[in-house]
């Protein structure tokens, strides 16, 4: 089994380290990070039950036969180049925000590179991840990234084009449905509800109605109408949500979380 390395150890690392051994597609043994904090190491070994932590990047990357990028991008000026002379020929996979597979090529001397977006629902197996392709990336290549973040979620391989649009959408998406569970419940207590009965109320009624959509028993617009009464309370909040524009509000949202990642990109080079 080839070796997986991690080349930062936070929370993201962590979960797909953890998603890949619970579910059998990567052993432990063939797993390893390393990350410059103790706690983050501790943490990570303790998390994904047993993945052993280095400090070295270096060191994790030159036993590694694949290495996953997982450091802030910001930092990646400062860790990329102390760890690209022992990857060469190597697959290099990042989750690093904002780099491009053109930028990742020019720091490690070769394009045998997938840039990768997925979002915090990974942590939980429910992740939606759209990954790009180097030119010197190979069928099998492609087969790993999809073992990996399939395994954790669904996953789609793009132009890399669309990747400031997928970022806007599902990588910042979970901050939208998270703000909108947020005025959910702070309506249900504002009605007297207690906080714990909204919040539990809410959750239900979120993940429920994506369980709906998931499994196929309708679109959105048609789930919509069964639910809506002429006349009802349902039409009477919808009503409000019309009048206040809403699904104009969500595209504006959208489009300037795709704005400020064209923006990032453009700044990284």
């Amino acid at each position: 089994m080839q070796k997986l390395g991690f080349i930062g150890a936070g929370k993201m690392a962590m979960a797909i380290a953890k998603g890949l051994a619970d579910r059998q597609v990567w052993p432990r043994p063939a797993m390893l990070a390393a990350d410059v904090a103790p706690a983050a190491r501790a943490a990570f070994t303790a998390a994904t039950g047993g993945v052993a932590c280095a400090e070295s990047a270096v060191e994790v990357a030159t036993a590694a036969d694949i290495v996953l990028l997982a450091i802030k991008p910001q930092k990646a000026p400062e860790v990329v180049p102390l760890i690209a002379p022992v990857c060469r020929g190597k697959l290099v996979i990042s989750i690093a925000a904002g780099l491009t597979v053109k930028r990742l090529a020019g720091w490690f001397g070769h394009d045998r590179m997938i840039r990768v977006m997925p979002n915090t629902p990974l942590m939980v197996g429910k992740g939606a991840t759209v990954f790009t392709c180097g030119v010197g990336v190979t069928a099998a290549d492609r087969a790993t990234a999809t073992s990996i973040f399939g395994a954790l979620g669904i996953v789609f391989e793009l132009d890399e084009t669309h990747l400031d649009a997928v970022t806007a959408l599902s990588g910042s998406g979970p901050a939208y449905v998270f703000e909108m569970v947020a005025a959910l419940i702070e309506a249900g207590v504002e009605m007297g509800l207690p906080r714990d009965v909204a919040h539990a109320l809410t959750v239900q009624t979120v993940a429920g109605a994506a369980a709906m959509l998931e499994q196929g028993l309708g679109t959105p617009d048609e789930l919509r109408n069964a639910v809506t009464s002429p006349g009802g309370t349902t039409a009477a909040g919808l009503a409000v949500m019309a009048k206040a524009e809403f699904r104009t509000l969500k595209r504006d949202v959208v489009r300037a979380a795709h704005a400020r990642s064209i923006e990032l990109g453009r700044a990284a080079g």
